[in-house]
C-alpha cells in the first residue's frame, strides 16, 4: 500500500499547490486554465483510446455501462457525496472530486502499476504516475477547486484493491483485459475533456460500468469464438 499513499500525498500535495495560485489569478486566467486541462485530458484520453484494438468490446461496454449508470444515476450520487463532504454552498466540490477521480484512475497505470507494487514487482510505474498526478492536481485544483483532495482517497480505495488482489487479478484480466479497460477509460477522458472544453457536458460519471464490463464482454466474445 506504500506506493498507493505515496501517490494519494502527490495528489494531495499538488492540489494544495493549485489552490493557491488559483486565488491569486482572476477570472481570465481561470478560463486559461480550464482550456489547458482540457487539452492535457484529450491527448490523454486519445492516447488511452486507441490502447485497444477490441472496437465492438469497447463500444459495447460503453453503451450498456452507460444505460446502467444512467439508471443508477451515479453522476448525480457521486456529486451529491462529493457536496455532502463541503457542505452547503459549494456546488463545484462534488464535481472537482468526480472528475479528479476519473482523471487519476482511469488509465492502465493505475492498475498495472498497483499489481506489481503488491506482487513485489517494483514501485517505479506507480512513482512515475504520482509525480504526472501531481502536476495535474496543481491544474485541476486551480480550475476546480478544493474537491480535487477527495480524490485521494478515490486513489487509496481504487489502487489499494488492486494492489493486495494483484495476485489474482492480474493473471485474471491478462494483457487484453487491462487494456480493454484502459481504452474504456480514455473514452471517459475524452468525454471529461469535452466537458472542460465546454464543447459538450456529458455525465461521465454514467459511464464507469463501463470499466467493470469492458474486460466481462472480452471474455464473452472470446468464449463465443471458441465455440
Amino acid at each position: 500500500m506504500g506506493a498507493t499513499i505515496i501517490n494519494a500525498v502527490a495528489v494531495v500535495l499538488g492540489a494544495t499547490v493549485g489552490l493557491v495560485f488559483k486565488s491569486r489569478i482572476g477570472e481570465d486566467f481561470k478560463k486559461i486554465v480550464m482550456v489547458s486541462a482540457g487539452l492535457v485530458t484529450l491527448v490523454l484520453g486519445l492516447d488511452m483510446a486507441v490502447s485497444s484494438s477490441e472496437t465492438l468490446v469497447i463500444l459495447f461496454s460503453l453503451i450498456f455501462g452507460g444505460f446502467i449508470g444512467t439508471w443508477l444515476r451515479i453522476e448525480d450520487r457521486v456529486e451529491g457525496l462529493g457536496n455532502r463532504f463541503a457542505g452547503e454552498g459549494d456546488s463545484s466540490f462534488g464535481m472537482a472530486f468526480l472528475n479528479s477521480s476519473l482523471l487519476f484512475c482511469s488509465g492502465a497505470m493505475s492498475i498495472v502499476g498497483s499489481i506489481e507494487a503488491g506482487t513485489g514487482q517494483g514501485w517505479n510505474l506507480i512513482l512515475v504516475k504520482s509525480v504526472m498526478d501531481g502536476f495535474m492536481a496543481i491544474v485541476f485544483a486551480a480550475a476546480y477547486g478544493k474537491g480535487v483532495y477527495l480524490s485521494a482517497l478515490t486513489i487509496i480505495v481504487y489502487q489499494g484493491f488492486f494492489t493486495l488482489a494483484g495476485a489474482w487479478i492480474s493473471p485474471l484480466l491478462g494483457d487484453e483485459g487491462i487494456a480493454v479497460i484502459s481504452a474504456s477509460g480514455g473514452f471517459l477522458l475524452l468525454m471529461l475533456a469535452l466537458g472542460l472544453l465546454e464543447v459538450k457536458k456529458i455525465k461521465t460519471g454514467n459511464f464507469l460500468p463501463a470499466l467493470v464490463l469492458a474486460p466481462v464482454l472480452l471474455y464473452a466474445s472470446s468464449f463465443f469464438n471458441m465455440i
